[in-house]
């Protein structure tokens, strides 16, 4: 009955589809041999092949697909939506004065997105028709890599990539691992061990794997690179043996073989369903500051737009109130025009209103808004100054859609370990029972020459210490990670390296433990190697031991310690525990507790990491009672973190201490500069660590985060238990209130001169009571807005014993607080994953914990130095090019349009354009569009020397201060007036419109023509005004567009175009060149429209000049005293430059004395800052 059982549910799994959506865990047959009869049944589950798609597009769906996705965009469609109106309704503009430049954005589109998914398909089919082998009876044969099936055994040989997921069962290596570099997935090039498994590691040729009978149970596919669940069944005598798979036994699709000749795996993972593929989705989008303001934006202009086309609709009609008025004798309607409704009739001149204005959208800017962001990125990239020598590394952008939010950012967020610190570990100390032994200063029990007279070293630690010591010792040399290189190759010849030596090379993810390794072996005990599940140590006697690995108990941020249990030569068993203070000591049951904590304070407070070392000895009994509950954790498919979390805190328990060790990590370059110049900059930073308190602080006054005269308040776990969390908050907040008279301190307004500088330090416990508050205090629904406002009058804080949630709460709190504040997160590890997801702007550092951060992050830079070129000079250029670009294009759609809305007043609303079809087109999309983009890639309004030695000037530019209301009114309003003057200048210019010599007079578009003239040389010439950093190409481009639209209406008007109906443009140009009112109209016009603008701002800047105003007068008029006094040469001495810097800051500091002397220079010395 079993097996009729069995067979119902294999017949069932193999011929309904898709029955691995409700199977938690799946079952792959290793070989496709099914276990043997009589054992349990296992389900059968179908599964895709091996073919990789990451293509988006077919021959058959590419056109209806790429329109689907180009009109699902509101710009777009909201173009479509008018064109369409076009075709269908008689408009008094022509379909293709909106369809042209929306088929050519369309297409454009189109062309660049079919071009690069064409790339994909001929990668995808290079890499699906890539040869595999594969083990079939016994022999290898080959099979091209979209052929493969779950459950196939392939043989991969070094230097070859994995061609999909696999499980290792063995390798050409004698202790069954092999070496992988993932520097395709993550980024790391160090090379990583995976190991076998246990029972099939012995099986090196082709027929003895495929001998192998047995089944693997894994976890359905997700995309987490560092994690995996399974087990596996091997059949032996027909009784199955379940051993644990995890990450370590996984071979990745896409990582390589590398120092090992061959491997045998089973596949487990194939196609899209590999972890590779699964990565390739994308992360959340996140939107910048600008990208909201540009939205609002496009919605007070539609509704500008609307109220346009109602405004003329309602006129039209009362126009048409006149009979006469209604239906002139020269424009008869027909009887349908008679019969139709009123409604309809107004209904479809509403829709024709809106099409005649609806160039107040400007069609452009998002094309040009994305070309800016992504050719702009480049230049962080290109930048040599933030590139690592020693790394080989350059900064890299992985998103260029908040280019501009560098510029905004009001709070940073900062890793320690690695990110302000280099992570390169020294070992400096270790404490045992109260002894201080120093490497080079007591070795091997003797005081080495010169160590005389240090403090806290004790010499003779007596002969009862001493086996403490050597257990100790021990304990470090085998609780641990670490890897040994054993061989190395030289010109193609591998010379073994000695054992014990120096010479011997440690390789580890954890530079801590590397770091605590070489300690040891510089105090007599050195760790030699792992071999055949055996740990060799050379102790102080040159005599090996050797330590039998029985059990690992892994390292993770949550418990913050791992073990090992061990076996040693003479058959006792060990458990020996390394972790932070915090979760060492409350397990100690025994030890010398208070020397040991006494010392790791006084190591903390001297900003060395520290960790405490303990252990507990095992009879049989107990192991085999630890190791079958291990085991069950082990072998768990669901909820085995949990299950094994639940094993390690039973197992880690008793411990007796042993000591503590002391490391240190020293600060990076340039990091406490870059730290000051982003407090001078208006920025709060916070440091986020799992350090201990005393450790972390002290980094934070070394990298000047703190200062001396920084009043520190503490929110600690140390202080809430003398008194109640809600009595210290409340503390905090009245000392922090009584000095700033109860107003919240703005970092962006400067620092008052008497005002006290505040730091906060709060651990994790704390965090945690004041995030999840208990339900039994009555008040603790208020503790989130008090911790809130003490951190808003801090300039600094601190945030320790942090786990890697907690890190992302803090800044998904600041984010939303009330002020809405631009935040930045920054790191180096995986366990700053989370907090560089959720804040506004991402960073990763690439450092030695692996690459999970930069893969994650918007922006990855070589070292935190790099940070402040990064926002002080990039962000503040980014946020003032692309803050011009926009408003810039709605001032200038502006100009274009208001003069048809004032048209219609003079036309009788009759819906007649006031342009040419071909002007309606082109002044988007040519005449005015490469000016504001090479604008808004190549302006620098200030020198970025000055930018980075004056990090105030980033202040200037802070909570989007250019892209505010009212100063989108204002250029709004500019954009108004510039079409009132363009409109009524011209108008009454044209009011004797008998203006050539032989008394021809001018019609409408002749008067249209010469208002688009004034238009498009007013506004280029307000760029060019704008203007600061000048160079060959910015005079090629605002030139030649000028050029290009004279060129372009000259032969617009000068030929007769077969194409087309009428030739209501032929010679106007022309002709309006040719009379001399028409010149001076144009002169006037464009000086009238520009004066204004002018004049205000030389004002504006003599009398309220910004920071940013006070620099560029200065360096202006500098330049304008040196260009009139000084030789060319002696500006290239080191005296001159210095000189300059003390003349910008004399002249900065007594602005009054200067603005009016600066009138001049500001419209004289536009030129290179």
């Amino acid at each position: 009955m079993g097996m009729d059982l069995s067979t119902l549910r294999t017949l069932i799994s193999r011929y309904c589809v898709g029955e691995e959506n409700w199977v938690d865990s799946r079952t792959i047959y290793i070989g496709h041999k099914e276990p043997p009869p009589g054992t349990e049944a296992f389900i059968q589950q179908r599964f895709p092949d091996n073919r990789i798609v990451s293509s988006k597009y077919t021959f058959w769906n590419f056109i209806p697909k790429n329109m689907f996705e180009q009109f699902r965009r509101v710009a777009n469609f909201y173009f479509l939506i008018i064109f369409l109106v076009q075709l269908i309704i008689d408009t008094p503009t022509s379909p293709i004065t909106s369809g042209l430049p929306l088929i050519f954005v369309i297409t454009v589109t189109a062309i660049k997105q079919g071009y690069e998914d064409w790339l994909r398909h001929k990668a995808d089919n290079a890499v699906n028709q890539c040869p595999v082998q594969v083990v079939e009876h016994g022999k290898v044969i080959c099979k091209q890599s979209h052929k493969l099936r779950v459950g196939d055994v392939v043989l991969v040989k070094e230097d070859e990539s994995f061609p999909c997921d696999l499980i290792l069962l063995s390798s050409s290596r004698d202790d069954g691992t092999c070496y992988v570099t993932t520097a395709s997935l993550d980024g790391e090039s160090s090379h990583k061990t995976y190991y076998a498994v246990q029972d099939t590691k012995a099986y090196t040729t082709e027929k003895e794997v495929d001998s192998i009978h047995g089944t693997i149970e894994c976890e359905q596919p997700q995309p987490d690179l560092y994690k995996f669940v399974g087990r596996i069944n091997i059949y032996m005598d027909n009784e199955p043996v379940a051993r644990p798979l995890g990450s370590e036994n996984l071979l990745l699709r896409g990582a390589t073989l590398k120092n090992t000749e061959y491997i045998y795996a089973a596949v487990i993972y194939t196609g899209m369903e590999t972890k590779m593929a699964l990565n390739y989705q994308s992360k959340s989008q996140k939107r910048s500051a600008v990208e909201k303001s540009m939205n609002a934006y496009l919605v007070v202009y539609l509704c500008i737009l609307i109220s346009k086309a109602l405004i003329n609709t309602l006129l039209k009609y009362v126009w048409q109130a006149d009979p006469n008025r209604d239906e002139p004798w020269y424009n008869q309607r027909t009887e349908a025009e008679r019969q139709r409704h009123i409604v309809i009739r107004a209904f479809t001149d509403f829709l024709a209103f809106m099409v005649l204005f609806n160039y107040i959208i400007p069609v452009s800017m998002y094309v040009t808004v994305e070309m800016q962001k992504f050719l702009g990125s480049y230049f962080i990239m290109w930048d040599d100054e933030m590139m690592d020598e020693e790394l080989g590394e350059r900064a890299m952008v992985n998103t260029s859609d908040l280019n501009e939010e560098l510029g905004q950012v009001e709070y940073v967020f900062t890793d320690k370990t690695g990110t302000l610190t280099e992570n390169n570990m020294e070992f400096i100390e270790c404490c045992v029972d109260g002894h201080v032994y120093v490497p080079n200063v007591i070795c091997n029990g003797q005081v080495m020459p010169g160590a005389a007279g240090m403090d806290m070293i004790d010499t003779s630690p007596g002969p009862e210490a001493k086996e403490r010591e050597e257990l100790f010792f021990r304990a470090l040399c085998l609780c641990h990670t670490v890897q040994v290189k054993e061989e190395e190759t030289v010109d193609g010849i591998k010379h073994g390296i000695h054992q014990g030596k120096s010479s011997s090379l440690y390789i580890s993810s954890s530079p801590d433990e590397v770091a605590l390794v070489e300690g040891m072996k510089r105090l007599g005990f050195t760790y030699l190697r792992l071999k055949d599940s055996h740990m060799e140590i050379l102790n102080r006697e040159d005599e090996i031991e050797k330590f039998e690995l029985l059990e690992v108990l892994t390292f993770d941020s949550v418990r913050r310690r791992m073990s090992v249990i061990v076996r040693s030569g003479s058959g006792e068993f060990y458990l020996f525990c390394k972790g932070a203070d915090s979760s060492i000591f409350p397990r100690c049951v025994a030890g010398k507790v208070d020397q040991v904590r006494s010392r790791v304070e006084h190591n903390a407070v001297e900003g060395l990491r520290t960790l405490c070392v303990a252990y507990k000895p095992l009879i049989p009994e107990q192991y085999q009672e630890l190791c079958h509950l291990l085991n069950g954790a082990k072998l768990a498919l669901q909820d085995r973190d949990k299950r094994l979390a639940e094993a390690y805190d039973l197992i880690e328990k008793d411990l007796i201490l042993l000591g503590a060790t002391a490391v240190e990590d020293r600060l990076q370059e340039k990091a406490a500069d870059t730290i000051e110049s982003l407090h001078k900059a208006g920025m709060k930073v916070w440091v986020l660590t799992g350090d201990k308190m005393e450790t972390a602080s002290a980094t934070c006054y070394a990298s000047k985060l703190f200062h001396r005269n920084t009043q520190i308040l503490e929110l600690t776990t140390k202080r809430t238990e003398e008194q109640s969390l809600h009595d210290v908050l409340f503390d905090l907040s009245r000392t922090i209130l009584r000095q700033h008279g109860g107003m919240t301190r703005d970092s962006f307004s400067g620092l008052s001169g008497d005002c006290t500088d505040y730091g906060l330090i709060i651990d994790g416990a704390t965090l945690s009571a004041v995030l999840r508050p208990s339900q039994e205090d009555s008040n603790s629904g208020n503790y989130k807005e008090i911790f809130l406002e003490i951190c808003r009058n801090c300039s600094a804080v601190l945030c320790c014993r942090m786990a890697p949630l907690q890190k992302a709460q803090i800044v998904k709190l600041i984010k939303a607080s009330k002020e809405n504040p631009i935040t930045l997160a920054i790191g180096d590890g995986a366990n700053d994953v989370s907090m560089i997801l959720e804040a506004h702007v991402g960073i990763g550092i690439m450092g030695k914990e692996g690459r999970q951060a930069t893969r994650n992050s918007d922006y990855a830079i070589p070292k935190f130095k790099h940070l402040k070129k990064l926002l002080l000079v990039h962000g503040h250029y980014y946020y003032i090019r692309i803050s011009e670009l926009v408003q810039y294009f709605f001032y200038k759609n502006v100009c274009f349009i208001f003069p048809q809305f004032l048209y219609q007043f003079f036309c009788g609303f009759s819906q007649q354009p006031l342009y040419d079809t071909a002007y309606l087109t082109l002044y988007n999309i040519s005449f005015t569009s490469l000016p504001i983009l090479l604008y808004s890639l190549m302006e620098q309004h200030i020198n970025m020397e000055i930018l980075k030695k004056d990090p105030s000037l980033y202040r200037d530019i802070a909570k989007n201060s250019l892209l505010r209301w009212p100063i989108f009114i204002y250029w709004t309003i500019l954009g108004v007036y510039d079409a009132i003057v363009l409109f009524f200048g011209a108008y009454f210019l044209f009011d004797n419109t008998t203006f050539t010599s032989n008394g021809q007079m001018f019609g409408n578009w002749t008067f249209g023509t010469l208002v688009f003239t004034v238009l498009v040389f007013t506004v280029t010439f307000k760029l060019a005004l704008d203007t600061h950093y000048w160079t060959w190409i910015n005079h090629f481009v605002i030139w030649g567009s000028l050029i290009f639209f004279v060129v372009f209406s000259l032969l617009w008007g000068g030929i007769i175009w077969p194409f087309l109906n009428y030739q209501r443009m032929y010679y106007v140009f022309m002709q309006m060149l040719s009379s001399g009112p028409a010149w001076l109209s144009i002169i006037l016009l464009i000086t009238a429209s520009l004066l204004p603008d002018v004049v205000k701002k030389v004002i504006w800047r003599a009398l309220w000049p910004t920071t940013t105003e006070r620099i560029q007068n200065a360096d202006r008029l500098y330049k304008g005293h040196l260009s009139e006094f000084t030789p060319l040469s002696s500006l290239l001495t080191p005296s001159k430059a210095g000189g300059h810097q003390r003349g910008n800051q004399r002249i900065a500091q007594n602005p009054r004395r200067t603005n009016w002397c600066c009138l001049c220079a500001n419209l004289l010395f536009r030129n290179t800052p």
